[in-house]
């Protein structure tokens, strides 16, 4: 919405009325945080996002100083977004931080951090000994630019637009990498997990452990953060799917390279590699929605199991996951993401939430979401390993201590270990699904203002 000069004005007052009234009632040094938007339109959700960051950059920033906050207000309007911070520190103490802030964080040339001293006089950046602002279109000094009129406002817009777009996606890309990343160490951590590598032991494999897991998901983090851009720069979701491949195959070299050559984590970078370019076509707030993250998947591999197996023959196919499709109809991983991951959604997420709300540990939660997932889920990796009547009779068995013991105790998931390393049995599909669960839950934690 657009705001007109008079408004403006009053809100100027307004602000500077405020900035009198908080001193005066706290005696304290103050920040007052504004965003430098030019042009009629000094609010909207990309200049809010762009305010929350800088208010969370400042916030953190702070607290490493080891300055407190002892008041904070805020003031959200059509005109503007307005912060108001109350420290207990020396003003030139809490001007270095806002300093830095303003010319090294990425959105930094659009934050105002005007710090005000106890009597109200605002201290100048000169007397740390830096610059003046500088211009966002020539680099030259601001105030002379703006005195000038140097810059049209359509050039100062199209370049603020332009600093919060590029600031904005690195900071989702990055976040959506770290919980991708941070799900999968989740993931491997839950102890004790029938038959998977877990803090305990490996499992029923011979070539990997705990520390293969830590090696290979570090490996995959650029992969998941390509995969957020790859979302937000395509239109049409099977294109963002089309797209993932290659990265796909290459997140797999990379995960190879990273485990001398044992496959960790190869599941995950399909069904991961899809939450995260989901994530990528969706606005920041709706990724506390799981139904929403979801959907997405299942517009992104619409037609996905027919288009893999059409014309498929028992001659013809190659692959474990194309026999038991051909044999058993089980469409494993492609039917999930084509269904938008139902085993996650109607089972692993809410019994972890369930678990949690009951007082158990995420450990506790994530195994008793893996299992709930694979009481329920063909596991195409625990037919290949045991056979599918094993493997039913192993998910059937899971039904029923579920229905006795609906947070499984350390000791009984202790001899379904035990049980599963005798047989040879594996969940990894189950693993992976594990992976989507926390990730969605901590997305759902995760503030996305």
């Amino acid at each position: 919405m657009e705001v007109t000069l008079l408004e403006m004005l009053e809100a100027r007052e307004r602000r500077a009325n405020r900035q009198r009234e908080l001193l005066s009632a706290h005696g304290k040094t103050m920040v007052c945080f504004t965003m430098n938007i030019a042009g009629p339109v000094k609010n909207n959700a990309l200049i809010r996002r762009g305010y929350t960051l800088g208010r969370k950059l400042l916030r953190e920033q702070l607290a490493i100083a080891g300055i407190p906050v002892v008041y904070f207000e805020e003031i959200r309007e059509n005109t503007g977004n307005e912060a108001f911070f109350l420290l207990d520190a020396e003003p030139l103490a809490v001007k270095s931080v806002t300093t830095e802030i303003e010319d090294c964080a990425p959105v930094g040339r659009l934050f105002d951090m005007d710090v005000l001293c106890p009597d109200g006089r605002k201290v100048d950046r000169q007397e740390l000994g830096r610059e003046g602002r500088k211009c966002l279109i020539c680099g030259g000094m601001a105030q002379g630019c703006a005195r000038s009129r140097a810059h049209s406002v359509a050039e100062l817009q199209q370049k603020t637009w332009g600093i919060l777009c590029d600031a904005l996606d690195t900071v989702d890309s990055a976040d959506a990498a770290r919980l991708a990343t941070q799900a999968l160490l989740y993931e491997v951590a839950a102890t004790p997990k029938p038959g998977l590598v877990d803090r305990e032991n490996s499992g029923s494999h011979k070539d990997m452990d705990f520390f293969t897991f830590q090696a290979s998901a570090a490996a995959l983090y650029p992969y998941f953060s390509q995969c957020v851009k790859i979302g937000r720069t395509t239109e049409d979701p099977r294109e963002t799917f089309r797209r993932l491949r290659l990265p796909g195959k290459l997140a797999e070299g990379e995960m190879l390279h990273a485990t001398g050559g044992v496959n960790t984590h190869k599941g995950a970078i399909f069904s991961m590699g899809i939450l995260c370019g989901a994530l990528g076509r969706l606005e920041r707030q709706q990724w506390s929605d799981p139904k929403a993250v979801l959907a997405e998947c299942a517009a992104m591999t619409k037609g996905l199991v027919n288009s893999d197996y059409v014309n498929l023959t028992l001659e013809t196919a190659k692959t474990a996951g194309q026999k038991l499709y051909l044999q058993y109809g089980i469409t494993g991983v492609r039917g999930q993401a084509e269904a938008g991951f139902p085993a996650v959604f109607h089972v692993g997420l809410p019994k972890l939430e369930a678990a949690l709300a009951a007082g158990k540990s995420i450990n506790e939660a994530g195994c008793a979401a893996l299992l709930a997932m694979l009481a329920s889920t063909a596991d195409t990796n625990m037919i290949h390993r045991g056979g599918y009547e094993l493997a039913k009779e192993a998910s059937q068995k899971l039904r029923a201590l579920l229905e006795k013991e609906p947070f499984p105790s350390p000791e009984t998931l202790e001899a379904l270990d035990a049980e599963f390393i005798k047989k040879n049995l594996s969940p990894g599909g189950t693993a992976d699904l594990l992976s989507l669960t926390y990730m969605l839950h901590f997305l759902k934690e995760e503030p996305h203002e």
